[in-house]
């Protein structure tokens, strides 16, 4: 429990920092490390807050962002929406990360992407 405590704080501590230092990009990409850290301790509820905080960054806009930014999002929604339970929509935002992973320049990015998206098995 300790160690998982340890990570919450260190995920929160990140995000505060890169908000107040940061660009908006940086703001969306902390919010989707949150929701990655929650999901993956099985606090749905609190992954689903911060991956739905991060795809309203991603779509605000600003500065910072790249062209793999929403496909990120997308693909840490889904795993949030897995971490809840719910499997269709888990797949559906899935869907979108692989669809929107079409338009990113860079096969590095893509693959990175795509290998978290492969992660998720949906």
């Amino acid at each position: 429990m300790e160690a998982e405590d340890e990570l919450v704080h260190a995920v929160h501590a990140s995000r505060y920092h890169w908000g107040v230092v940061g660009t908006p990009a940086h703001l969306a990409r902390g919010e989707s490390q949150c929701a990655r850290v929650y999901a993956a301790l099985g606090r749905p509820e609190a992954a689903l807050h911060h991956a739905r905080r991060a795809l309203e960054l991603v779509h605000a806009g600003g500065e910072g962002f790249e062209d793999w930014d929403l496909a990120s999002a997308l693909e840490v929604l889904a795993r949030a929406e897995l971490a809840a339970g719910n499997r269709a929509e888990a797949e559906r935002y899935a869907a979108l990360a692989r669809a929107e992973l079409e338009s990113v320049a860079d096969p590095d990015d893509r693959e990175i992407i795509g290998g978290q998206l492969a992660e998720l098995g949906v």
